[in-house]
């Protein structure tokens, strides 16, 4: 190993809870659009290939603009999305208790991290190669 660098240990991630993950399917079915898809274990949301929203541990993520991730960053307990400390994910911000409460509020905050990841390219599917031959 190059001196210098430190090997940082993964934390073990927890499952998210139960109720968590019923609000987060409950507020994808309303978004026909979106594909649901579990990465690195926890279940998540795409658009057009692009991630718009997932869970993770105990938190509902989604990814926004910059321009909604400005306004959303103001609000009380909302904090950009961290997986790991000194990890920060750039387009994406961690939903706070309140938001979670309110169906609309949660509901027209996905629907901007929808938007967004439908403005972004495409991303081309991986085609599987079979390793055998």
């Amino acid at each position: 190993m190059p001196e210098g660098r430190k090997i940082v240990p993964v934390p073990k991630w927890r499952p998210p809870p139960a109720e968590l993950v019923d609000l987060f399917d409950k507020i994808d079915q309303s978004f026909p659009e979106s594909e649901m898809r579990k990465m690195f274990g926890f279940p998540c949301c795409f658009v057009n290939g692009n991630m718009c929203a997932g869970l993770h541990q105990e938190n509902f993520i989604l990814r926004l603009s910059e321009k909604d991730r400005e306004e959303f960053l103001h609000l009380k307990g909302a904090k950009p999305f961290e997986p790991m400390p000194g990890r920060v994910m750039s387009e994406y911000v961690v939903v706070p208790h309140d938001i979670l409460r309110s169906d609309a509020k949660l509901r027209g905050w996905f629907k901007k991290a929808c938007a967004y990841a439908r403005s972004l390219p495409p991303k081309k599917k991986k085609v599987k190669r079979n390793s055998r031959k």
